[in-house]
């Protein structure tokens, strides 16, 4: 009954923009830290922005920072990735995560629940 699901990716071209959405249900996302990993193709997967419980902690990759914006909407349990300026290496697929400990991080081993994933394509 636990579970995060994303949507929202898809191709667009260098320097365009899209939002990611990832609803909750079967616990409540505002209790919970929450964060934005990737995975691109042949490559570890990564932590792209986290946030905790409470909002007292907002952590950005350097490679994001300025261009994403993570945000949340408690009336509706979801949790939003807003991407702007976006590059080719940001291609990957891009996954919601939520961890019940109400502690920011960008260690994604320390995550419980997991998304199934949506793609983002950034080509020309």
């Amino acid at each position: 009954q636990v579970q995060l699901v994303e949507s929202g990716g898809g191709l667009v071209q260098p320097g365009g923009s899209l939002r990611l959405s990832c609803a909750a249900s079967g616990f409540t996302l505002d209790d919970y830290t929450v964060g934005w990993f990737r995975q691109a193709p042949g490559k570890d997967r990564e932590g792209v922005v986290c946030l905790s419980s409470r909002g007292e902690t907002t952590n950005y990759a350097d490679s994001v920072r300025g261009r994403f914006t993570i945000s949340k909407d408690d009336a509706n349990n979801t949790v939003y990735l807003h991407m702007n300026n976006l590059k080719p290496e940001d291609t990957a697929v891009y996954y919601c995560a939520a961890d019940p400990l109400g502690i920011a991080t960008m260690n994604y081993l320390m995550y419980d629940h997991w998304g199934q994933g949506t793609m983002v394509t950034v080509s020309s």
